[in-house]
Protein backbone atom coordinates (compact mmCIF):
# COMPACT_ATOMS: atom_id res chain seq x y z
CA UNK A 1 0.00 0.00 0.00
CA UNK A 2 1.81 3.05 -1.14
CA UNK A 3 2.77 5.43 1.51
CA UNK A 4 0.96 9.15 1.58
CA UNK A 5 4.42 11.74 0.98
CA UNK A 6 5.05 14.26 4.41
CA UNK A 7 5.40 17.79 3.74
CA UNK A 8 6.87 18.28 7.12
CA UNK A 9 8.41 15.96 9.66
CA UNK A 10 10.83 15.73 12.03
CA UNK A 11 14.56 14.25 11.42
CA UNK A 12 17.07 13.68 14.34
CA UNK A 13 21.48 13.55 13.88
CA UNK A 14 21.97 10.79 16.48
CA UNK A 15 24.83 11.03 18.29
CA UNK A 16 26.45 8.04 19.91
CA UNK A 17 29.36 6.45 21.19
CA UNK A 18 31.33 4.61 17.63
CA UNK A 19 33.25 1.37 19.40
CA UNK A 20 35.52 0.31 16.55
CA UNK A 21 36.71 -3.54 16.50
CA UNK A 22 40.27 -3.00 16.04
CA UNK A 23 40.92 -4.58 19.40
CA UNK A 24 38.99 -7.93 18.40
CA UNK A 25 41.22 -10.88 17.14
CA UNK A 26 38.74 -12.07 14.57
CA UNK A 27 35.58 -12.20 13.17
CA UNK A 28 33.27 -13.48 15.79
CA UNK A 29 34.22 -11.13 18.90
CA UNK A 30 33.88 -8.25 16.29
CA UNK A 31 30.22 -9.50 15.37
CA UNK A 32 29.65 -9.52 19.25
CA UNK A 33 30.68 -6.30 19.18
CA UNK A 34 28.55 -4.56 16.59
CA UNK A 35 25.76 -7.16 18.46
CA UNK A 36 26.28 -4.84 21.39
CA UNK A 37 26.26 -1.32 19.55
CA UNK A 38 23.15 -2.30 18.04
CA UNK A 39 21.41 -2.54 20.75
CA UNK A 40 22.47 0.64 22.25
CA UNK A 41 21.16 1.84 18.98
CA UNK A 42 17.77 0.72 19.62
CA UNK A 43 18.01 2.34 22.95
CA UNK A 44 18.92 5.48 21.76
CA UNK A 45 16.65 5.92 18.72
CA UNK A 46 13.57 4.59 21.45
CA UNK A 47 14.65 7.26 23.47
CA UNK A 48 14.43 9.71 20.89
CA UNK A 49 11.58 8.50 19.43
CA UNK A 50 9.86 9.16 23.14
CA UNK A 51 11.65 13.01 23.18
CA UNK A 52 10.49 14.42 20.10
CA UNK A 53 7.90 12.47 19.54
CA UNK A 54 6.20 10.35 16.89
CA UNK A 55 6.63 12.85 13.85
CA UNK A 56 10.24 11.72 14.37
CA UNK A 57 10.40 10.20 10.83
CA UNK A 58 14.01 10.28 9.88
CA UNK A 59 17.04 9.04 12.33
CA UNK A 60 20.47 9.10 10.69
CA UNK A 61 23.56 7.51 12.24
CA UNK A 62 27.15 8.40 12.20
CA UNK A 63 29.79 7.28 10.25
CA UNK A 64 31.08 3.57 10.29
CA UNK A 65 29.24 3.11 13.30
CA UNK A 66 29.60 -0.47 14.29
CA UNK A 67 33.38 -0.69 13.43
CA UNK A 68 35.24 2.51 13.46
CA UNK A 69 37.41 3.27 11.10
CA UNK A 70 40.52 0.72 9.98
CA UNK A 71 43.40 1.07 12.15
CA UNK A 72 46.74 -0.32 10.11
CA UNK A 73 44.73 -4.02 8.96
CA UNK A 74 45.05 -5.10 5.63
CA UNK A 75 42.51 -5.06 3.13
CA UNK A 76 41.78 -8.34 3.10
CA UNK A 77 41.97 -8.57 6.80
CA UNK A 78 39.32 -5.44 7.56
CA UNK A 79 36.78 -7.13 4.83
CA UNK A 80 36.54 -10.27 7.23
CA UNK A 81 36.40 -8.59 10.25
CA UNK A 82 34.49 -5.74 9.85
CA UNK A 83 32.72 -5.39 6.48
CA UNK A 84 29.17 -6.63 6.66
CA UNK A 85 27.26 -9.16 4.10
CA UNK A 86 24.84 -7.98 1.97
CA UNK A 87 22.54 -10.66 3.57
CA UNK A 88 24.22 -10.42 6.99
CA UNK A 89 22.44 -10.23 10.49
CA UNK A 90 23.62 -6.84 11.03
CA UNK A 91 21.89 -4.85 7.77
CA UNK A 92 18.50 -7.49 9.00
CA UNK A 93 18.90 -5.47 12.38
CA UNK A 94 18.98 -2.23 10.95
CA UNK A 95 15.62 -3.05 8.92
CA UNK A 96 14.16 -4.12 11.92
CA UNK A 97 15.21 -1.36 14.11
CA UNK A 98 13.41 1.14 11.13
CA UNK A 99 10.79 -1.00 11.10
CA UNK A 100 10.04 -1.36 14.82
CA UNK A 101 10.78 2.28 15.52
CA UNK A 102 8.39 3.44 12.66
CA UNK A 103 11.33 5.76 10.65
CA UNK A 104 13.83 5.98 8.02
CA UNK A 105 17.18 4.60 9.19
CA UNK A 106 20.01 6.30 7.50
CA UNK A 107 23.36 4.80 8.44
CA UNK A 108 26.90 3.55 6.97
CA UNK A 109 29.03 0.61 7.42
CA UNK A 110 32.21 -1.01 5.13
CA UNK A 111 30.54 -3.80 3.05
CA UNK A 112 31.54 -6.65 0.87
CA UNK A 113 30.33 -7.14 -3.14
CA UNK A 114 30.90 -11.01 -4.15
CA UNK A 115 31.44 -8.99 -7.64
CA UNK A 116 34.71 -7.77 -6.07
CA UNK A 117 36.05 -10.29 -4.09
CA UNK A 118 38.88 -9.32 -1.53
CA UNK A 119 37.57 -5.76 -1.86
CA UNK A 120 35.43 -3.80 0.62
CA UNK A 121 33.65 -0.78 0.00
CA UNK A 122 32.05 2.37 2.32
CA UNK A 123 28.43 2.59 2.42
CA UNK A 124 25.91 4.58 3.22
CA UNK A 125 22.13 3.36 3.31
CA UNK A 126 18.52 3.70 4.18
CA UNK A 127 15.96 1.82 5.39
CA UNK A 128 12.64 2.73 6.04
CA UNK A 129 10.29 2.01 8.08
CA UNK A 130 8.91 -1.27 6.33
CA UNK A 131 12.29 -2.16 6.93
CA UNK A 132 12.94 -2.07 3.13
CA UNK A 133 16.25 -1.16 2.33
CA UNK A 134 15.51 1.82 -0.41
CA UNK A 135 19.14 3.42 -0.81
CA UNK A 136 22.51 1.96 -0.99
CA UNK A 137 25.42 4.59 -2.19
CA UNK A 138 29.11 3.90 -1.87
CA UNK A 139 31.65 6.12 -1.17
CA UNK A 140 33.90 7.77 -4.37
CA UNK A 141 36.02 9.62 -2.83
CA UNK A 142 38.70 7.76 0.28
CA UNK A 143 42.18 7.88 1.19
CA UNK A 144 42.62 4.71 1.94
CA UNK A 145 39.63 2.35 1.19
CA UNK A 146 38.76 0.88 -1.93
CA UNK A 147 35.85 2.91 -4.36
CA UNK A 148 33.77 2.30 -7.36
CA UNK A 149 35.90 4.77 -9.17
CA UNK A 150 39.12 1.72 -8.17
CA UNK A 151 36.84 -0.53 -10.45
CA UNK A 152 34.84 1.66 -12.52
CA UNK A 153 34.23 0.08 -16.12
CA UNK A 154 33.42 -3.19 -14.16
CA UNK A 155 31.23 -1.17 -11.68
CA UNK A 156 28.73 0.71 -14.22
CA UNK A 157 28.74 -2.44 -16.63
CA UNK A 158 27.23 -4.01 -13.31
CA UNK A 159 25.09 -1.25 -11.44
CA UNK A 160 25.21 1.94 -14.03
CA UNK A 161 25.36 5.27 -13.28
CA UNK A 162 21.95 5.79 -11.15
CA UNK A 163 23.65 3.57 -8.76
CA UNK A 164 26.49 5.33 -8.62
CA UNK A 165 24.74 8.72 -7.59
CA UNK A 166 21.18 7.42 -6.40
CA UNK A 167 18.32 8.99 -4.84
CA UNK A 168 15.20 7.31 -3.06
CA UNK A 169 12.16 8.48 -3.74
CA UNK A 170 10.17 7.98 -0.50
CA UNK A 171 7.63 9.61 2.03
CA UNK A 172 10.29 12.03 3.27
CA UNK A 173 10.98 13.92 0.11
CA UNK A 174 13.80 12.58 -2.72
CA UNK A 175 16.50 11.38 0.08
CA UNK A 176 20.68 11.21 -0.72
CA UNK A 177 23.44 10.26 1.10
CA UNK A 178 27.17 11.47 1.19
CA UNK A 179 30.12 9.77 3.14
CA UNK A 180 32.04 11.63 5.88
CA UNK A 181 34.63 13.99 4.48
CA UNK A 182 32.85 13.83 0.74
CA UNK A 183 30.74 16.67 2.21
CA UNK A 184 33.77 18.62 1.31
CA UNK A 185 33.43 17.71 -2.39
CA UNK A 186 30.72 19.90 -4.39
CA UNK A 187 30.30 17.50 -7.59
CA UNK A 188 28.98 14.52 -5.43
CA UNK A 189 26.22 16.60 -3.84
CA UNK A 190 25.12 18.34 -6.96
CA UNK A 191 25.29 15.04 -8.53
CA UNK A 192 22.45 13.98 -6.25
CA UNK A 193 21.09 17.32 -6.11
CA UNK A 194 20.80 17.02 -10.60
CA UNK A 195 18.60 13.62 -9.97
CA UNK A 196 16.58 15.29 -7.52
CA UNK A 197 17.43 14.94 -4.10
CA UNK A 198 16.19 16.79 -1.32
CA UNK A 199 17.82 15.72 1.86
CA UNK A 200 21.51 15.14 2.19
CA UNK A 201 22.15 12.48 4.47
CA UNK A 202 25.56 12.90 5.88
CA UNK A 203 27.06 10.16 8.65
CA UNK A 204 30.63 11.37 9.74
CA UNK A 205 33.43 11.31 12.03
CA UNK A 206 35.22 14.10 12.36
CA UNK A 207 37.11 16.60 14.25
CA UNK A 208 34.90 18.32 16.46
CA UNK A 209 35.19 21.73 17.22
CA UNK A 210 33.13 25.31 18.59
CA UNK A 211 35.31 26.99 16.08
CA UNK A 212 33.86 26.05 12.38
CA UNK A 213 35.61 23.59 10.87
CA UNK A 214 36.06 22.73 6.82
CA UNK A 215 33.20 20.43 7.25
CA UNK A 216 30.96 22.87 8.94
CA UNK A 217 31.34 25.12 6.20
CA UNK A 218 30.94 22.74 3.61
CA UNK A 219 27.56 21.77 4.51
CA UNK A 220 26.12 24.85 4.67
CA UNK A 221 27.74 25.27 0.72
CA UNK A 222 26.62 22.40 -0.19
CA UNK A 223 22.65 22.72 1.60
CA UNK A 224 22.84 26.08 0.15
CA UNK A 225 24.24 25.47 -3.62
CA UNK A 226 21.43 22.93 -4.03
CA UNK A 227 18.54 23.99 -2.12
CA UNK A 228 18.77 21.18 0.27
CA UNK A 229 18.49 19.87 3.48
CA UNK A 230 21.41 18.23 5.34
CA UNK A 231 21.06 16.18 8.23
CA UNK A 232 24.79 15.64 9.49
CA UNK A 233 25.15 13.15 12.26
CA UNK A 234 28.89 12.36 14.11
CA UNK A 235 30.05 10.17 16.44
CA UNK A 236 30.57 11.19 20.31
CA UNK A 237 32.98 8.87 21.91
CA UNK A 238 35.77 7.04 19.25
CA UNK A 239 36.29 4.25 20.79
CA UNK A 240 38.99 1.19 20.33
CA UNK A 241 41.84 3.03 18.09
CA UNK A 242 44.63 5.07 19.32
CA UNK A 243 43.29 8.33 19.11
CA UNK A 244 41.90 10.50 22.22
CA UNK A 245 38.22 9.03 22.57
CA UNK A 246 36.64 12.99 22.50
CA UNK A 247 38.90 13.86 19.15
CA UNK A 248 35.61 13.41 17.29
CA UNK A 249 32.94 14.22 19.69
CA UNK A 250 30.19 15.99 19.15
CA UNK A 251 28.34 18.46 16.89
CA UNK A 252 26.02 16.99 14.66
CA UNK A 253 23.91 19.45 13.14
CA UNK A 254 20.93 20.17 10.71
CA UNK A 255 20.81 22.74 7.75
CA UNK A 256 18.16 24.25 5.95
CA UNK A 257 18.40 24.98 2.14
CA UNK A 258 18.81 28.29 2.32
CA UNK A 259 22.78 27.11 4.40
CA UNK A 260 20.75 28.03 8.05
CA UNK A 261 21.77 25.98 10.89
CA UNK A 262 18.57 25.05 12.54
CA UNK A 263 20.51 23.19 15.28
CA UNK A 264 23.40 22.20 16.55
CA UNK A 265 24.45 19.23 19.29
CA UNK A 266 27.14 19.59 21.95
CA UNK A 267 29.66 16.30 23.27
CA UNK A 268 28.38 13.53 24.15
CA UNK A 269 25.67 11.22 23.12
CA UNK A 270 23.18 13.26 22.08
CA UNK A 271 19.30 13.74 20.30
CA UNK A 272 19.67 17.31 20.81
CA UNK A 273 20.16 17.56 17.00
CA UNK A 274 16.54 17.36 15.76
CA UNK A 275 14.35 19.49 13.66
CA UNK A 276 11.71 19.94 11.72
CA UNK A 277 12.21 19.69 7.95
CA UNK A 278 9.62 21.66 5.75
CA UNK A 279 9.61 19.77 2.67
CA UNK A 280 6.57 22.07 1.47
CA UNK A 281 8.77 25.38 1.94
CA UNK A 282 11.96 23.39 -0.03
CA UNK A 283 9.93 22.40 -3.29
CA UNK A 284 8.06 25.94 -3.22
CA UNK A 285 11.69 27.94 -2.97
CA UNK A 286 12.77 25.76 -6.00
CA UNK A 287 10.20 26.80 -8.13
CA UNK A 288 10.55 30.17 -6.94
CA UNK A 289 12.15 32.69 -9.76
CA UNK A 290 14.95 34.65 -8.66
CA UNK A 291 18.39 35.04 -7.84
CA UNK A 292 17.94 32.81 -4.97
CA UNK A 293 17.34 29.73 -7.17
CA UNK A 294 20.68 29.05 -7.20
CA UNK A 295 19.78 25.32 -8.99
CA UNK A 296 17.86 26.64 -11.24
CA UNK A 297 20.48 29.23 -12.25
CA UNK A 298 23.44 27.12 -13.11
CA UNK A 299 24.66 25.90 -16.16
CA UNK A 300 25.98 22.70 -15.98
CA UNK A 301 26.84 22.28 -19.89
CA UNK A 302 29.90 24.90 -19.21
CA UNK A 303 31.92 22.68 -17.15
CA UNK A 304 31.05 19.43 -18.83
CA UNK A 305 34.30 19.47 -20.88
CA UNK A 306 36.61 21.21 -18.53
CA UNK A 307 35.80 18.35 -15.98
CA UNK A 308 36.22 15.32 -19.08
CA UNK A 309 39.37 16.43 -19.94
CA UNK A 310 40.89 16.68 -16.49
CA UNK A 311 42.45 13.62 -16.12
CA UNK A 312 43.66 13.37 -12.26
CA UNK A 313 43.07 10.15 -10.60
CA UNK A 314 43.13 7.38 -12.85
CA UNK A 315 39.79 4.94 -12.77
CA UNK A 316 40.18 0.99 -12.68
CA UNK A 317 43.45 0.73 -10.61
CA UNK A 318 42.25 -2.19 -8.91
CA UNK A 319 41.44 -4.19 -11.91
CA UNK A 320 43.74 -5.86 -14.54
CA UNK A 321 43.25 -7.75 -17.15
CA UNK A 322 39.67 -7.91 -16.08
CA UNK A 323 40.12 -9.58 -12.72
CA UNK A 324 39.99 -7.49 -9.31
CA UNK A 325 43.54 -6.83 -6.95
CA UNK A 326 43.58 -6.74 -3.77
CA UNK A 327 45.77 -3.50 -3.09
CA UNK A 328 47.93 -3.08 -0.05
CA UNK A 329 47.57 0.12 2.25
CA UNK A 330 50.66 1.78 -0.18
CA UNK A 331 48.55 1.56 -3.09
CA UNK A 332 46.85 4.70 -2.30
CA UNK A 333 49.38 6.68 -1.11
CA UNK A 334 50.59 5.86 -4.70
CA UNK A 335 47.71 6.88 -6.20
CA UNK A 336 47.53 10.25 -4.51
CA UNK A 337 51.05 10.92 -6.10
CA UNK A 338 50.33 9.81 -9.69
CA UNK A 339 47.90 12.44 -9.66
CA UNK A 340 49.70 14.95 -8.20
CA UNK A 341 52.10 14.59 -10.75
CA UNK A 342 49.95 14.83 -13.40
CA UNK A 343 48.31 18.16 -11.93
CA UNK A 344 52.09 19.22 -12.14
CA UNK A 345 52.61 17.98 -15.43
CA UNK A 346 49.36 19.90 -16.50
CA UNK A 347 50.23 22.91 -14.68
CA UNK A 348 47.55 23.03 -11.92
CA UNK A 349 50.42 22.42 -9.50
CA UNK A 350 53.67 24.30 -9.52
CA UNK A 351 56.68 21.93 -9.16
Amino acid sequence: MPVSPLDRYCAVALQVDCDGVHPDPDRASARERMAASLRRIDTAIAGAKRWVGDDLRLVVLPEYILTGPPWGEAIPAWADKAALDDEGPEYATFAQLAQRHGVHLAGNAYETDRNFPGLYFQASFVFDDSGRRVLRYRRLVSMFAPTPHDVWDRYLELYGLEAVFPVADTALGKLAAIASEEILYPEIARCHAIRGAEVLLHSTGEVAAVTLTPKQIARRARALENLAYVVSANCSAMLGIDVPVDSSNGFSDIIDYLGNQMVQAGQGVSMVAYASLDLAGLRAWRRRPGMGNLLARQALDLYAASFAAANIREPNGLIEKGKVVVPDRAYFRERQARAIARLVECGVVTP
